[in-house]
């Protein structure tokens, strides 16, 4: 008989929306049905929507998981040696960002301030003044620059607490939509994607849609964008970036 869309939600901790949107894009469609019409899955079934979801955490976005499920050529275990490896590097990546946390959670606690080195080791190699350096060359001579910066002058730590409060709550929003199967051209992707817009708005610059829509491919294009976003969730960079253009349209 095969399983129920219940029961398979249940054995991979997705919602029933999500394996019927899957079903409804032809990604993952049930090889049976019940006898009432219901969708009934099956072992191969189960593989297939296991594979997704190592595709999908990994940040592939379902047209390009369904490009490589449906290879003629794909070796199943191929696809389980290709994300092995990716995992293996995801793996270690955390690792490092969960030390670097830790060690900025113990210096808090004992009262030491980190430098500014240790406070972005984090991102590895990469020199953590360059990032100050690199946004006032590009956007220096711009008056949205020239605002962000006086606001932020005068923020204390209570201020930087309630801007970090909103982005974590506002990431964990976002992650559950995407979770939900939700497209990034949906009236509640967009809505988020306005909701960011504000938050700049309301904490460095006015910030235009069409600023807005630059930011979003920013975020796609520049690796440290992309990284920080997607470390929220894999493939939300790319995801935001569609939905706060689909909000520009929708606004205009």
């Amino acid at each position: 008989m095969g399983y129920s869309v219940g029961q398979v939600a249940g054995f991979a901790g997705v919602t029933v929306r999500t394996l019927h949107h899957y079903d409804e894009i032809g990604l993952l469609s049930p090889s049976g049905r019940s006898h009432a019409g219901h969708r009934r899955y099956d072992d191969a079934d189960l593989d297939r929507l296991q594979r997704i979801l190592f595709y999908r955490e990994l940040g592939f976005p379902l047209d390009e998981v369904a490009v490589l499920l449906d290879d003629p050529e794909s070796d199943p275990r191929e696809h389980l040696r290709r994300q092995h490896a990716l995992l293996t590097d995801r793996i270690a990546r955390l690792q490092q960002m969960a030390k670097a946390v830790e060690h900025a959670m113990e210096a808090k606690k004992m009262g030491i301030n980190l430098t500014p080195e240790e406070r972005f080791e984090v991102f590895g190699d990469k020199d953590p003044e360059q990032y100050a350096e690199e946004a006032e060359q590009r956007w220096g001579g711009t008056e949205a620059y020239a605002e962000s910066q006086r606001r932020v002058a005068t923020y204390t730590k209570d201020d930087w607490r309630r801007i970090q409060d909103e982005v974590a709550e506002w990431s964990v929003r976002y992650a559950a939509l995407m979770d939900a199967g939700e497209s990034a051209d949906g009236e509640a992707a967009m809505d988020l994607a306005e909701e960011h817009r504000r938050h700049i708005g309301t904490w460095y610059y006015d910030c235009s849609y069409e600023i807005h829509t630059g930011l979003g491919e920013m975020y796609v294009a520049d690796e440290r964008f992309k990284e920080f976003y997607d470390s929220m969730k894999p493939g939300l960079a790319e995801h935001l970036r569609d939905a706060i253009l689909a909000n520009a349209v929708r606004k205009v």
